[in-house]
């Protein structure tokens, strides 16, 4: 029975996890719109759901963000979206397979890797609020990494054609999406995760 309770709490609790990551993607506060791409908070409330709730939970709210990117980028495009929308695709079903890979893969492992590390730090010992942000900041970087390297590997021509450029540029245009877009967004994460997930914890300790 008390496994049954446990199972049913982890359930509810990734639901309202998954729901806050719903509305974030549907608000402004969710999908920042810049002249290239759209910059993202979503991926705080799935790496404190992997946090709190495990690698399984990460991955899901990751998979819920990547579906959330997917209805963003079909029904409000920008010059990217093809790389995210496989309804968006230029390149035939090797496109969509690809687009459902950056959208939707990368983002189950941003809970993946976040969920496993926290397990890492706690089997260290490491202090919590030592662990919190470090776990923020690599969660946020595996989003950014895994999303604009896969564009350059997967993409780079479409891409430098999207922004009128040789294809020799890609690499320093990717490069520099990192660093001023990614590495804020780590920093940012690192901070939110830090304060939100030390409430949290202490707040599912009481339950």
């Amino acid at each position: 029975m008390e496994t049954g309770k446990k199972d049913t709490k982890w359930m509810v609790s990734v639901a309202l996890m998954a729901a806050i990551v719903i509305v974030l993607a549907n608000t402004p506060l969710g999908m920042i719109q810049l002249p290239i791409i759209k910059a993202t908070t979503v991926h705080i409330p799935v790496i404190l759901g992997a946090i709190l709730f495990g690698p399984l939970a990460g991955g899901i709210l990751g998979a819920v963000f990547g579906i959330c990117s997917v209805i963003s980028n079909t029904t409000a495009p920008t010059l990217l979206s093809f790389a995210f929308s496989p309804f968006l695709s230029t390149t035939g079903l090797a496109g969509v397979v690809k687009s459902l890979w950056i959208s939707i893969g990368c983002r189950i492992l941003i809970g993946v890797v976040a969920g496993w590390l926290w397990i890492l730090f706690k089997k260290i010992k490491l202090n919590r609020f030592i662990a919190l942000p470090v776990v923020g900041f690599i969660g946020s970087m595996t989003n950014t990494i895994l999303v604009m390297g896969s564009i350059y590997i997967l993409f780079a021509r479409q891409y430098a054609e999207a922004k009128d450029v040789g294809i020799s540029a890609v690499w320093g245009l990717i490069m520099g999406t990192v660093t001023a877009s990614g590495i804020p967004e780590a920093i940012a994460a690192a901070i939110l995760v830090l304060a939100l997930g030390n409430v949290l914890i202490r707040l599912l300790k009481r339950l």
